[in-house]
Formats: structure tokens, sequence, C-alpha cells
């Protein structure tokens, strides 16, 4: 029997396609006219508005009809992709580094040999890395040792990227070779994240909140932050997982894990309650795939550059506070603990949250058991970068529990304001958000719809 026509559709979809609209016109004027990292004040104002323009649209997508749920998303995920070409990047400079790996590499030489200001790389700079005739006073630009002009930041370090991510580099060096073209690689990456979370999830209506959030476009895109690469594959790894593909999941989550290590948090939910029963086969598997994997794909870099694969990474968390005693991490445990006691709290806090994962997680949706451990490492590290919650989104996205946005969001604040006050408040906000909805929907049994177990998934 043939469905009768919903004669309400269009009046049901108009209002989200006019909230998207608004989205889309918004994000686009944030990133040419919204400000950058040299000129903050505008950029606070309008991430407030691309927020509030983001709910609307989420909101008025539940009235759609089911049919037209994946064009809208999809519709969107482009349009939102779209907005982030709009202008080179705007509020980081790492795109200037991936494009700079990908040429040293196409040139036949190990991105982990030689800084961008060693004189043995001079011919392979151009104005577009390295600017000439100016004063050299962009947000974006600084100096080298020898006095030259450089996008490039740390131009004085070896890379930190791991292989995938240094494979996806010299991958997108042929389509431009230059910063737009990185760009417009994490727009594809954008929207195949969203193919994949509609492919995955049981409620499509979720996408929207990876394919639709003002961070893609800024973050994913206008930024063109390879942690994309890294959420793209973690999603798929664990929608393998879920169907009980150990090989192509593991698989996939060791090549995100080598894509920016941070993917390595997700492992967890993808064996959820792994030591409440006896390790299967599937167990075994997975982890013995993404183990491999993350190993094979250091080869061929580790016979070119041996110990040197290891980059400026033990400079970066060095930098970056995570040794002991260091204070620009750790902002929230710093409240109630000794500066020197931090570290250690947060490590046992994550490993509280990751055996909770492998004791009482559900295997049927290890993106549960991944979000909980990827944003409990976020809240209890509160790093300043808020493109590491491109994990977080994309769980989101998965899982259904929205308020774990609250994480990435905080990361946006202190990455503009700073300060220990900031950073304090932001998390600080983000956790009470977590908790305060989570505790609402016990207390109410409104539960995120559950997604698609396995059986379910196979007959979508």
């Amino acid at each position: 029997m043939s469905r009768a026509p919903d004669r309400a559709a269009p009046a049901r979809t108009l209002p989200c396609a006019l909230a998207l609209a608004v989205l889309t016109v918004l994000l686009a004027s944030t990133v040419t006219v919204g400000g950058t990292l040299g000129d903050r004040s505008r950029l606070n104002a309008w991430y407030l508005l691309d927020a509030v323009a983001f709910g609307l649209a989420l909101l008025t997508l539940r009235r759609v009809p089911d049919r037209r749920v994946v064009p809208l998303v999809l519709a969107g995920s482009f349009l939102v992709a779209g907005a982030g070409l709009l202008a080179p990047p705007r509020t980081s400079d790492d795109a200037y580094r991936y494009v700079w790996d990908g040429r040293v590499q196409a040139a036949g030489i190990s991105p982990y040999a030689h800084t961008p200001d060693d004189p043995a790389l001079l011919r392979l700079r151009d104005p577009g890395l390295f600017p000439v005739g100016g004063d050299c006073a962009g947000w974006d630009e600084r100096r080298t040792a020898a006095g030259d002009c450089v996008r490039i930041n740390r131009p004085a370090v070896h890379t930190i990227y791991p292989p995938v991510a240094e494979a996806w580099f010299l991958v997108q060096h042929p389509f431009g070779g230059g910063v737009r073209g990185v760009q417009a690689g994490g727009a594809l990456l954008a929207v195949a994240t969203t193919g994949v979370l509609l492919a995955v999830g049981g409620r499509r209506r979720r996408a929207a909140l990876w394919a639709w959030c003002p961070g893609v476009t800024v973050w994913a895109v206008n930024d063109a932050h390879v942690d994309t690469l890294g959420a793209l594959l973690m999603v798929a790894g664990l929608g393998c997982a879920a169907r009980r593909r150990a090989g192509a999941g593991g698989a996939l989550l060791g090549a995100a894990v080598a894509t920016k290590l941070l993917p390595a948090l997700a492992l967890p939910g993808a064996v959820s309650g792994l030591l409440a029963r006896r390790p299967t086969r599937h167990d075994l598997l997975l982890l013995g795939s993404a183990l491999g994997t993350f190993v094979l794909v250091y080869v061929p870099y580790v016979v070119a550059s041996g110990p040197g694969v290891l980059g400026y990474l033990p400079g970066y968390l060095r930098e970056e506070g995570y040794e002991q005693g260091h204070l620009e991490r750790f902002g929230l445990l710093r409240v109630l603990l000794p500066d020197r006691w931090a570290p250690w709290a947060a490590a046992v806090v994550l490993a509280a949250v990751v055996l909770w994962v492998l004791r009482r997680g559900d295997p049927a949706r290890p993106w549960q058991g991944a979000l909980l451990v990827t944003g409990t490492a976020l809240l209890v590290v509160a790093p300043s970068y808020p493109w590491y919650g491109l994990l977080v989104v994309a769980l989101v996205a998965l899982d259904g529990r929205w308020e774990w946005l609250a994480v990435p969001a905080a990361g946006q604040v202190l990455y503009l304001a700073g300060g220990e006050d900031v950073q304090r408040a932001a998390y600080g906000a983000a956790l009470a958000g977590v908790l305060v909805v989570a505790g609402l929907r016990g207390l109410l049994g409104a539960e995120p719809v559950r997604a698609a177990g396995p059986r379910e998934m196979t007959k979508a």
C-alpha cells in the first residue's frame, strides 16, 4: 500500500530550512568580517550568534518529516562546511604547517628530518609561507632566528604530527599545495563525517549536531585542523565495532590514533564491558588490529627518520603544561588540590572512568563510553585549544548527549580570553552543565533515544 503524501511536510520543513539559511549567513559573516586571532573583539559576539542559530536549527529539525531529514542534514553539512572556505584561516595558523609538511614530503624528504627554518630547505620556500616585502606584522606571521618572515608556527622545531596526518598532508599537496587546498580538504572530511554519522547512527537527526555545528566551520574547515580526519576515522571505527567488524574497526581506530593521538581516548568505548566478561575474539582482534595499524603506519617514517618521528612531541607536552607542577592545565583540579598533585589526580579520575566503561559500558553503543572518556579527559585537562573538541562533537552526534557540547565551547572561550580564572570558569560551567542535564535526564527518564544496535543497523 502506498503511503499518502504528507501535505503538511513543506510547512514543517520550511522553518528548519530558514533557520539553516540564517546559520549559514552568520557563519559566512563570522569567517569573513567576524575578526581574527589578532583582532578578537568581534569574535565572541559572532560566535554567540552562531551558537543561537545552531540551537534554533536543531530545534526546528525535530518537526521535519523523517523522509526529509537526511537530505536536509546533508545540504546543511555542505553549507556549513562551505562557509569556512570563504576566507583564509582566521584563528589558527596550524594549516600552514600542514602545507609545509606536505610540500617537504612531495620533495622526497621526511617531514621529521628538518625544521621549517632549516637552510637546507630554502628551495621549498614560497611567499605563501615565507612572505617577503612586508613588515611581518600579521597575526599569523613571525620571524625566524635568521630574521625571515614566516607563517608557520614554531618554525625552529620539528613537526609534531603522527604518520597518518603526514600522509594526509602529502595527499593534499597536488591539489593546490597551499592553505586553501588544505581548507578544501577539511571541508571534504567534514562532509564525509556527516555521511558516516548518517550511516552509523540509528537516529539520523543526531548527525546535525556535527553537520551544522559552528565549530565545524571554524575549526574543521576555516582553520583546517587535522583533528577532523581523526574524528572521521574514529566514527567509522566505532561504527564497525558496533557492527562486530573487529578487524576493520580496529584498523580505523588505530589510524585515527596515528592521526592525532587523542582518538586513543575512544578505545575503551570500543571494547565496552570488557572487564565484565571473558575477552572475546572480537575484543582481541579489535585491539590487536588497532595496535598493529598504529605500529605499521609508523614503519616507513621510522625507517626514514629513526627516533626523529617523535618530532616536537616531548617539547610540545612540556610547553603546553602537561608536566607535573605546570600551571596551564588541570584548572578545575587545582581549585581543590595542590598544583603538584593535579596531574596525578587527573590520571586517577580518567583511569576510574575508563574502568567504569570497561566494566559497565554497552558494547552495542561503543560511542557512549568513548564520549564519556573523551569528555572527561578534556574536562580534567582543560585545554585551551577548542578543536580538540571536534572528537566530542562527533561522539555527541552518535550518542545524542548534547550537553557535552559545553566542553568544546569552554575550550573556545578559553582560547580567546585566556587566563586561569577564565579556564576555571569556562570548564567549571561546562562540568556543571553536563552534570545538571545528565541528572535531569535521569530524573525525568528523558534518556536520549537509544541508537540502533547491530541488528537494527543491518536492517536500515
